[in-house]
């Protein structure tokens, strides 16, 4: 074998051997990608998990919102790319505990009892206007002493949150938007930055997030904001109200009676 032969041959196998390590390393990235992308969702190759959404505002049983609609586009291809399935569930029907099975929650109280439920369990300093009667406050967020109100259009707000509770280990997400289009906001923030918050908050950790939506009016879902990480004050249970003293009211009568 003659030198030029020698040198073409020992080319090639050099080609040969890194374009196998190439592949390899990629393979690596992605299974890993994978793998902590499922851990994250609690959605292992071939799991189950539900879709819960609520009603349109306004409508009879079965109708949802568009914007709903395109939010439970959105959670699916998350759920078809960690090679899981979805079932999709109305929140009347959705009648069982939660930690067997990863559940994502879309919709506030008023339109969703499943949201509003999650919110008494897992997010007992979250407090949302559910009032039918117009007023700056109608469908205001309170979220420990800070009140989050919305102007239609213009600024509206969404709770997104990763919380597990339950038997089992399987997280609760939730999107509980002031508007439809919010709770599509939400799962698009979530389709989008999933690995950052794994990295931020853990495969496995809680969190809950305050997002800002922008101008839906004109930017629809795409304009989004983190205002912040209300995490501590979702999850803290606000103070009953004390009790009055026994007898503070009449005493309080005779006092009024003494004085006048």
């Amino acid at each position: 074998m003659d030198d030029n032969l020698r040198e073409i041959v020992l080319g090639v196998f050099a080609a040969g051997v890194t374009a196998s390590l190439g592949w390899f390393g990629r393979t690596y990235l992605w299974r890993r990608g994978l793998r902590r992308r499922q851990r994250f969702f609690g959605l292992p190759d071939h799991s189950e998990c539900l879709l819960v959404v609520g009603r349109k505002a306004g409508t009879g049983e079965g109708a949802v919102a568009r914007d709903d609609v395109f939010a439970l586009l959105e959670l699916s291809a998350l759920i078809k790319d960690c090679g899981a399935h979805a079932q999709v569930l109305s929140h009347e029907t959705a009648r069982q505990g939660f930690g067997e099975r990863t559940e994502f929650c879309i919709g506030g109280p008023a339109s969703n009892h499943r949201t509003a439920a999650h919110l008494h369990s897992l997010l007992p300093g979250v407090q949302v206007d559910t009032g039918t009667e117009p007023g700056p406050d109608r469908g205001a967020f309170t979220i420990g002493s800070e009140r989050y109100r919305m102007e239609k259009g213009s600024v509206e707000h969404v709770l997104l949150a990763r919380l597990t509770a339950g038997e089992g280990s399987r997280p609760v997400f939730l999107a509980c938007g002031q508007r439809a289009v919010t709770n599509q906001a939400a799962a698009r923030y979530l389709a989008r930055h999933h690995t950052g918050l794994a990295r931020r908050y853990g495969l496995d950790g809680d969190f809950c997030l305050l997002l800002k939506v922008v101008n839906s009016q004109a930017y629809g879902p795409d304009v989004v904001e983190l205002v912040a990480d209300v995490t501590r004050a979702a999850t803290t249970r606000l103070p009953a109200p004390a009790p009055a003293p026994p007898g503070g009211r009449r005493q309080h009568r005779a006092r009024s009676r003494a004085e006048g």
